[in-house]
């Protein structure tokens, strides 16, 4: 009579094995975060210079409250953004979309907190702590 062995060797994975596959995933993984971040900063460089354009171009809303100085500098500005994204969306990183958004926010912001109060802007200058500390350093 004969006997038949069955053992399980043919399907189980070498130490080896298992710890390829877990560098693998975690490469794998590392690879994601880093391609997510790159999508993520990469749609913020386009919504805010989208949304930047939008705005200027709105009579009723920012385009019709700076002067025409102020709003093509900030149309430059946000063609240069846009030129930048078309020549290097395919190899940028998350840190240059970054970068450039920041660039773009450099030229905005200065222009764009003008119309949100003014006075507001000017408030620190009257602080009356503020002078005294600096006078006494």
């Amino acid at each position: 009579m004969e006997s038949i062995t069955i053992t399980n060797d043919k399907g189980r994975l070498s130490a080896e094995e298992i710890e390829r596959m877990v560098e693998e995933a975690e490469k794998y993984a590392e690879e994601d975060k880093a391609t997510r971040e790159r999508i993520e900063s990469r749609n913020g460089l386009e919504n805010y210079a989208y949304s930047l354009k939008n705005q200027l171009n709105d009579d009723e809303g920012l385009g019709g409250k700076i002067d025409e100085d102020d709003k093509e500098t900030l149309l430059e500005a946000v063609k240069e953004a846009q030129d930048w994204l078309e020549e290097n969306a395919a190899t940028a990183v998350a840190e240059d979309f970054d970068e450039q958004k920041q660039k773009l926010s450099d030229v905005a912001y200065p222009i764009t907190s003008k119309l949100n109060g003014a006075g507001a802007g000017g408030m620190p200058d009257y602080d009356d702590d503020e002078p005294s500390g600096h006078d006494e350093l």
